[in-house]
Order: C-alpha cells, then sequence, then structure tokens
C-alpha cells in the first residue's frame, strides 16, 4: 500500500476524569521528525507517546497535539481547615483591636487558599489510556495517508505510461536514424571525395564505428527495466514505506535519459527526450509527498 506524507487523523477519549482530543497531521520530510503538544498534566507521557507515534509514521514531520477539559463541572472546594485558622486568625485580630461587625462567612472566603477550583492536574489517568487515543488518531492518519497515497500512485502510472510511449518511439526512430545519417555521410564523402575513388571498406568502416556510438539500444533496454521495477514497486509496496526506493529509481531513469539524448544526434528523438525528462520530473515532485 502506497501513503503519502500529507495527512490528517484525530480521535478523542477519556484520560481519567478528563476528555482529551488528539489532533496529528504529517507533511513531507526526509525523515521521522514529531513535534508533540501535550497539556500539562500529560508532559510526563512524552516519550510513550513519540514511540507510539514511531510506530505508525516511517517518514515525515509528525505534529500531535492533545487537548483536555474536564468532563463535567466540579464546585469549588473549601479547605476546612484553612478556613478555621483563618477565621479564628480575623476573631483574634477583631478582638485584639476593638474592631465592630465581627467576622462574616463572606469575608473568610475571600482569604487566599480557601476555596480552591480542581486543577487539570489533579485528574487521574494513566499513559495507557492516552496512548490508547493517540493510536486510534494515528489508525485514522495511516487512513488519510493511504487514500491520499492511492491518488499519487495512480497520477504516476498515468506519467509512466506517457514515458513508456516515449521509449517505443525512440526505439522505433533509432535505426532509422542510423540509416539517414549511413546515407547522408556517404553523399558527403563522395561529394567531398569530388571524383577521387573511396575506399568503401573504410567507409563502411567509419559507419559501424559512428552507428555503435549513435546506439541507444541498451539505454532504452535499461530504462525499460527501471519502468517495470518502478511500477512493481507500486504495485507491491507491502505496506513498507517506498519513497525513497522510487527516488532512487528516478536517478537511474533520468541517467538513461541524459544519455540517450547526448547520443540521439536527431530532432525527433531529442524532442522526446525532453518529453520523458519533463515527465520525471513531475513524477519526482510527486513522489516527494510518498512515504
Amino acid at each position: 500500500m502506497i501513503r503519502s506524507m500529507t495527512g490528517y487523523g484525530q480521535a478523542e477519549g477519556t484520560v481519567g476524569a478528563l476528555r482529551v482530543v488528539v489532533d496529528v497531521r504529517t507533511v513531507n520530510h526526509r525523515f521521522f521528525s514529531p513535534s508533540i503538544k501535550l497539556p500539562n498534566a500529560f508532559a510526563r507521557w512524552e516519550t510513550e507517546v513519540r514511540e507510539a507515534m514511531r510506530h505508525k509514521v516511517a517518514r515525515g514531520h509528525v505534529t500531535l497535539t492533545a487537548r483536555s477539559e474536564r468532563l463535567a463541572e466540579t464546585s469549588l472546594a473549601i479547605d476546612e481547615a484553612r478556613f478555621a485558622a483563618v477565621a479564628a486568625q480575623l476573631q483574634e485580630l477583631t478582638a485584639r483591636h476593638g474592631l465592630s461587625g465581627g467576622v462574616d462567612l463572606a469575608s473568610v472566603l475571600r482569604m487566599p487558599d480557601v476555596l480552591a477550583s480542581p486543577r487539570e492536574d489533579d485528574a487521574t489517568g494513566t499513559v495507557a489510556e492516552l496512548v490508547a487515543i493517540v493510536d486510534v488518531a494515528l489508525e485514522a492518519l495511516q487512513r488519510s495517508r493511504a487514500e491520499e497515497g492511492e491518488r499519487l500512485a495512480a497520477v504516476l502510472r498515468q506519467r509512466l505510461e506517457l514515458i513508456a510511449g516515449a521509449l517505443d518511439r525512440i526505439g522505433a526512430r533509432a535505426p532509422e536514424r542510423v540509416v539517414a545519417y549511413r546515407d547522408r555521410l556517404r553523399d558527403s564523402v563522395r561529394e567531398l571525395a569530388d571524383g577521387v575513388a573511396v575506399d568503401d571498406t573504410r567507409l563502411a568502416q567509419e559507419i559501424a564505428i559512428l552507428a555503435d556510438r549513435m546506439d541507444v539500444a541498451e539505454e532504452l533496454d535499461r530504462f525499460r527495466s527501471h519502468l517495470v521495477a518502478f511500477r512493481a514497486t507500486l504495485d507491491d509496496a507491502g505496506g513498507e514505506p517506498v519513497g525513497k526506493r522510487l527516488g532512487f529509481l528516478l536517478q537511474e531513469m533520468l541517467r538513461e535519459a541524459n544519455t540517450t539524448g547526448s547520443k540521439a544526434a536527431d530532432a525527433a528523438i531529442l524532442h522526446d527526450v525532453v518529453g520523458v525528462k519533463e515527465e520525471l520530473e513531475r513524477i519526482r515532485e510527486q513522489v516527494e509527498n510518498l512515504e
């Protein structure tokens, strides 16, 4: 299965008393490059989250963000020991300084640390609960990347067909070009000789040497073998990352295209070589998006 390096996944669940939403996004990168943003309550579990990401994603810049909120509103908690201490201290101060009005409930509650709202850090929960949510988000991410990968693979197959057609035209034109070049060379030699006898054997040897230099059969055979390997990789990826292998095959195909162009000495062949190189560049842009 071909996977793109661009994708998105989301999952939500509970970790202790918190509702947690995890978002995962990936974009192109040569290696596995994680970026993790967790609430303070989960910061100590970043290593476990990173490992879960590593098992699912081989290449790409991966950004994981987790958001949390309490499942239900919890009433403010009163620290009764603190309340009693503050009330006693206020009563003592009132009596010592002869203040009127006494000590009321509102005055005590306004004092620091008497009222305490529950903190996010106080929520119970385990790393297994968080990693389970992360795994679901990563599964959604992988489905997204696989769908995008199939679309990219379809585009690549179309490009490969265009290249195969150009190779067929070059293969058909190559022998015709050699014959035309041979005839043109003979006519040029006879014209330059201006009636002087020409050694046909020597001329035939020179033509044979030039024909060998212009022969592109080996380049075309190697190019076609690379095309076969490229298609096989697209069809039989087996879930493994293929982006780097396809990139290496593209380098080899470009090398054969350049060699064919340097041997061409023919406008029609050069036209097809330029078209092949354009398609290879378009394929390279798409392969850079594949894991």
